[in-house]
């Protein structure tokens, strides 16, 4: 687990020239999955958003450091399922088993055609007993050199959209980064930028990261961690928590047949609310994690939060909540300014995590704060006045 470091001092960052070249920025995803599916259909729609526009609705910012977000261009996606492999991206998104809400289905050809990435442990042995159109189904193909692809791309970033679990797939595509000099997002719950050996990877080669584990706009995570923090501030002592969660997509599936795929997932969300209470909790006392796969509810994830505490005088409070989102669209709300931020971060130099940004937007960060205080630091690394 990351360690708890909310209150501990920091030195402060020596203000950085505030970079805002604009432009494109040249993205490439390793993953053609639900979330993908959402962050390519967000480009699209919000291509035409006025400059002046200051508040949209669905963005946290128009304008990020000079980047809109109609200059994110897709140069390069990795795939293994043969309904998507080779295929124009503007068509694969579609494919099954993707299965989450369409709201920008007018895409033109992209002319990005989706290359056959390492299947490595990717795909899980469970997920072949299920139905076509619910699971994953591997190409016959060999997979092209990643890091060699990202070169004759030209890409500035690679986000990685890997399977839950997908250690050496994961590990795969961050070393590809690495070799092709290009910034890295990790979506998923595999430590990369919050591990201190890979995290020096990319510092020693002066390459930014984002991660671990995104979260989303308005998530089960998100939510219990600023219900954790508020009873922490106020008074409140909390004795026993859970989150359960179910949804039907792959994601769901790819979790509930095979339990050890799960190690870092729960990890990774205990870690994000632990960190936010007075105190932690045992084992026993707090539940985090996925807990069913029900295939009728497609991309919709619907969340259980219970909370179970003391407040004045010892006298008992409880609360429970249930929250129903469609999952992949709420992540890419997150994804499309973690692009923005590490490309700011490129622009000027900047190697290894970028704390404010993985504080805000991943569940697993390098270095945990509380919400309030990582959107305060990401609007200081945009100005310029904090480092990373």
């Amino acid at each position: 687990m990351a360690k708890k470091t909310a209150k501990k001092s920091l030195k402060k960052a020596a203000a950085v020239p505030a970079k805002k070249k604009g432009g494109e920025i040249k993205l490439a995803i390793a993953g053609l999955g639900n979330c993908a599916s959402s962050l390519v259909q967000g480009i699209y729609y919000y291509k035409d958003v006025k400059d002046d526009d200051e508040l949209v609705p669905g963005l946290m910012h128009n304008i990020l450091g000079g980047y809109k977000i109609s200059d994110i261009k897709i140069v390069a996606v990795f795939d293994v399922d043969k309904r998507k492999v080779g295929k124009d991206v503007s068509e694969a998104i579609f494919e099954k088993p993707n299965c989450t809400k369409i709201f920008c289905s007018n895409i033109p050809k992209i002319g990005v055609t989706v290359k056959m990435g390492p299947i490595l442990d990717g795909v899980a042995d469970h997920m072949k007993n299920y139905p076509d159109d619910q699971t994953f189904l591997p190409a016959d193909k060999k997979p092209v050199n990643i890091a060699e692809e990202l070169k004759k791309s030209g890409a500035d970033i690679l986000v990685s959209y890997m399977p839950v679990g997908s250690q050496k797939a994961t590990e795969h595509y961050a070393q590809a980064a690495l070799d092709a000099g290009v910034g890295f997002i990790n979506c998923m719950p595999v430590f990369i930028c919050s591990d201190e050996k890979w995290e020096k990877k990319f510092r020693d080669r002066g390459l930014p990261c984002i991660g671990d584990d995104i979260k989303s706009q308005i998530g089960a995570t998100i939510t219990h961690r600023i219900l954790s923090h508020l009873f922490a501030e106020r008074g409140v002592t909390i004795d026993r928590s859970y989150q359960l969660n179910v949804g039907g997509n792959t994601d769901f599936l790819n979790m509930y047949g095979e339990r050890a795929r799960l190690k870092t997932k729960k990890v990774s969300k205990t870690e994000a609310v632990e960190s936010q209470l007075a105190k932690r909790l045992s084992y026993d006392n707090l539940h985090i994690g996925p807990s069913d796969y029900v295939p009728f509810l497609k991309d919709n994830k619907v969340c259980f939060i219970r909370m179970e505490g003391r407040k004045f005088g010892n006298v008992p409070i409880e609360l429970e909540l249930r929250l129903s989102v469609e999952d992949s669209p709420n992540s890419a709300g997150c994804v499309i300014e973690a692009i923005r931020l590490l490309k700011i971060g490129l622009d000027r130099g900047v190697g290894g995590s970028l704390i404010s940004s993985s504080a805000y937007f991943m569940k697993h960060p390098i270095q945990q704060f509380t919400d309030e205080k990582a959107r305060e630091m990401i609007e200081e690394f945009i100005d310029g006045k904090r480092e990373r």
